[in-house]
């Protein structure tokens, strides 16, 4: 399964943030990736925090009030502890579906869509060592931020495993990720204006020429932060998806990442702006 062959053959590539989330289903659990897969996502991103004797989870660092209904977080204890915690609902009430471990979530990924690990740097060698266990080294992601230490960490631990930094506003290593040893997919961008070099064709343009895909996002954290400019799962789904969705696939952007998969997936097929695969 390699994400090159997919965005040649759909055109613009679906990301589900954590999965598809919503109700009783919690972000990041199993439930959540099932329903992307059946929603048609072609990647589903997850992020990972570590307990303290070392077990990989799939849990976004800092969140776990929202997510686990406690204050501290994961990696201040054991296994055994976290294995019993339950994953909350959107009003922060608790679902019967426990935390997942990593593992669990890439196997049962496997075979069935991309995986994007987020937070990859936190634990580099470890979830590397896991991806190569189960043999999915060209079924997964890894994103860390553009910070040259994030990177080196990926040149030491990853260097088979395709690689997006994040970069916000201005691609400052693009100059010079040739000569790095990574498998350098691309790049995700964050930017709060159409102005940033990134969300730029010329950027763009010069960026596909190298073979390279970008990634961006409709999803949005905070309305005072966009990420994409304003052009945001928010004014697709309230406004018009044409100033949303619309706007990143004619830019050029090859991925978009999600909280809103079926309608996005349907609004741009319909349109032709990705293919019915």
């Amino acid at each position: 399964m390699y994400i090159e062959e997919k965005a040649r053959e759909k055109k613009t590539l679906l990301a589900a943030h954590r999965g598809v989330s919503g109700g009783n289903i919690p972000c990041n659990s199993l439930q959540a990736f099932q329903i992307a897969c059946r929603q048609g996502a072609d990647i589903v991103e997850l992020d990972v925090e570590r307990s303290r004797d070392g077990e990989l989870y799939v849990q976004h660092p800092g969140m776990e009030k929202v997510h686990l209904r406690m204050k501290d977080s994961i990696k201040n204890y054991g296994s055994s502890f976290v294995d019993q915690l339950y994953l909350s609902n959107c009003d922060m009430t608790a679902t019967e579906w426990h935390i997942v471990r990593l593992e669990t979530a890439l196997s049962f990924l496997k075979g069935r869509a991309i995986v994007a690990i987020d937070k990859f740097a936190g634990n580099p060698e470890q979830i590397a060592r896991l991806v190569r266990k189960l043999g999915m080294q060209k079924q997964v992601l890894v994103k860390t931020p553009d910070r040259p230490e994030c990177v080196d960490a990926v040149e030491t631990y990853a260097p088979d495993l395709p690689f997006m930094p994040i970069v916000k506003w201005v691609d400052r290593l693009f100059d010079t990720m040739a000569e790095r040893n990574v498998n350098y997919l691309g790049s995700e961008v964050v930017f709060d204006s159409e102005d940033a070099p990134v969300a730029g064709r010329e950027y763009i343009e010069r960026m596909h020429r190298m073979g390279k895909l970008i990634w961006c996002n409709g999803i949005l954290y905070d309305y005072r932060e966009p990420l994409s400019a304003g052009h945001s799962d928010d004014v697709s789904m309230l406004d018009d998806p044409e100033k949303g969705w619309g706007w990143l696939a004619d830019r050029g952007y090859d991925i978009i990442q999600t909280d809103f998969l079926l309608p996005c997936r349907q609004f741009l097929e319909n349109t032709g702006r990705r293919r019915k695969v």
